[in-house]
């Protein structure tokens, strides 16, 4: 298998538990964009046991924390892309915390609803 998170000692691991781990992302969208990666390779959010469930989002709490504290940022996004038409490169779950900062973009209205760019902006 030629997995890039399966190559746990090839990975700067930030932080983990006893299911997942967290990385920095390669290509980040801001500073201290992490990954939260379960240790099994399984390559959907669906396809993972209650138990790596609670461990991905037991970690997610506790990046959080450390981005707040290493980058203070002023929200987040979090983003799993399941499958190939959702834009997933990786057949790896991977859940994406992404820090957000003012004016990383000029409206940032609408948030996760940019992943089709035309559907973002929206009359409320």
């Amino acid at each position: 298998m030629d997995c890039p998170f399966c190559k746990m000692g090839e990975l700067k691991i930030v932080m983990e538990n006893d299911l997942s781990f967290a990385i920095f992302d390669k290509y980040p969208v801001n500073p201290g964009h992490m990954l939260i990666i379960p240790k099994r390779h399984v390559s959907s959010w669906f396809d993972t046991t209650w138990e790596e469930k609670k461990a991905i989002c037991e970690l997610l709490d506790e990046a959080k924390a450390f981005i707040d504290r290493e980058f203070s940022p002023d929200g987040y996004n979090i983003g799993i892309n399941v499958g190939e038409a959702a834009g997933q490169t990786i057949f790896h779950l991977h859940v994406h915390l992404i820090p957000r900062y003012k004016g990383d973009i000029d409206d940032p209205m609408g948030g996760v609803r940019g992943v089709i760019p035309e559907k973002r902006v929206y009359k409320r």
